[in-house]
């Protein structure tokens, strides 16, 4: 049973009292904690998770999986079999037409926060070691 520290969301639970330290700045730039702010914000920052999924599209799906949509290599990074085809799929509208529906973004702040070691390998650690220090 979850006391009341804690949110319930379908697909994870949150320490509250954790992501409200984080966000408050009081806690030191670990790497959980790191991990824990690039999730949070994959989970509920649209420029975070658009920028992700664009990224991780461009960068980390090899060209034949963008062509095909598709994951078709083993290769420990991009997306997931069970994602490849339908996040390609957003990634490619959000940049043919520059946004996605709130049922789209739904979905995408499900599935991004599963990326996040991927986010923190592409991001810019000076950078985001300010961003969680100085979250508020």
């Amino acid at each position: 049973m979850l006391t009341a520290n804690y949110l319930w969301i379908p697909w994870i639970v949150i320490d509250i009292y954790k992501i409200n330290v984080i966000l408050a700045g009081m806690m030191k730039t670990t790497k959980k904690n790191i991990h824990l702010f690039v999730r949070h914000q994959l989970a509920t920052n649209a420029k975070w998770a658009l920028k992700a999924l664009v990224r991780i599209f461009q960068e980390n799906q090899t060209a034949h999986e963008q062509a095909a949509e598709d994951v078709t290599e083993n290769n420990g990074i991009g997306f997931t079999g069970t994602d490849g085809r339908f996040l390609s799929s957003l990634a490619k509208q959000y940049l043919n037409r520059g946004f996605l529906s709130e049922k789209q973004m739904a979905y995408i702040f499900k599935k991004m926060p599963k990326y996040h070691s991927q986010v923190i390998s592409m991001s810019d650690p000076v950078k985001l070691n300010l961003l969680v220090r100085n979250a508020s």
